[in-house]
């Protein structure tokens, strides 16, 4: 059974991560979030404190820095992401227990106006993010997570600003990556 992000959340209200050294009316920089994601990965309550679901991804929100938005997400065994970017958002996450995988596009892509595009062999990248490890991105960074692990989950924290005006998402078969559909906020309530 999957716990939907709107049970978690009445269930658990927002939570407060460690106090940041930023202002909280300041715009984030990605080295603000990268700094915030990684003192909150370091809040072991914070971390326990996560429902943790045998089939499906568990979140919380959490109060991001200078307004951004955050989450602590839960990964099962053998879930992840599939193909996506925060389109004009910058973010920062980290992997707070197990490990993560991040397969990433080193290209920048068109903002809009393409369904499909033709990629090179030389733009993809692979991260693997044990506990403790993150990284930050710029606008339109089109990526997949995953959980690899056959038995353990995994836990991390993301910070995105602005928050989220929309996540594209994308299918990638061999070298042609397609866009398969756009959500917005109110696709998420």
């Amino acid at each position: 059974m999957s716990v939907s992000p709107a049970a978690v959340a009445a269930s658990n209200p927002v939570a407060r991560p460690p106090a940041s050294n930023s202002t909280a009316n300041s715009t984030p920089t990605q080295a603000d979030l990268l700094d915030f994601v990684r003192r909150t990965a370091a809040d072991s309550d914070l971390i326990a404190s996560l429902p943790l679901d045998p089939e499906g991804r568990t979140w919380v929100r959490l109060e991001g820095p200078g307004g951004s938005e955050a989450w602590l997400i839960g990964w099962p065994p053998g879930t992840g992401t599939g193909w996506h970017d925060h389109a004009d958002s910058v973010g920062a996450f980290v992997t707070a227990a197990g490990e993560l995988k991040e397969n990433a596009l080193a290209v920048r892509l068109p903002a809009d106006g393409w369904k499909t595009l033709e990629l090179t062999d030389d733009v993809d990248r692979e991260r693997r993010l044990p506990a403790g490890k993150g990284r930050s991105f710029g606008h339109h960074h089109v990526h997949e997570v995953l959980n690899e692990s056959s038995d353990q989950h995994a836990i991390s924290v993301h910070a995105y600003y602005p928050p989220l005006p929309r996540i594209r998402r994308f299918s990638r078969s061999g070298p042609i990556l397609r866009l398969e559909q756009v959500e917005r906020p109110e696709d998420w309530q």
